[in-house]
């Protein structure tokens, strides 16, 4: 649906721009132009889906409380979840769970490993 904005008396041009951007929120156009930013592989559109589906039932059941969107306090969740449980790496560093290090500058690893 096209967005249409009409100038009212006596209304600034910052104002008009506000209520613009206040009625593409309210549509979701923002989100929707963030979200198609980047490409996203089919595989990954249909993981958002169901873990968004899964997410829904959960809150239908009462396993988790309905709130607003994550990490922005409130209830805390398990790691991972972006709550301020801990970061999105899920307590973890950036480089995974089995991440230890660049590998040595010869290619050859280390007797140890």
């Amino acid at each position: 649906m096209a967005i249409r904005i009409k100038a009212r008396a006596g209304e600034s041009a910052e104002q008009m721009l506000r209520r613009f951007k206040k009625m593409c929120e309210k549509e979701g156009l923002t989100k929707d132009v963030k979200r198609r930013a980047y490409y996203e592989k089919p595989s990954e559109r249909k993981q958002r889906a169901l873990r968004k589906s899964i997410k829904r039932a959960q809150q239908l059941a009462g396993i988790i409380p309905m709130s607003g969107p994550p990490g922005r306090g409130g209830n805390s969740g398990p790691p991972g979840t972006g709550g301020p449980g801990g970061n999105r790496m899920g307590g973890r560093s950036q480089g995974g769970p089995n991440k230890k290090g660049p590998p040595p500058r010869n290619g050859r690893r280390p007797a140890g490993r």
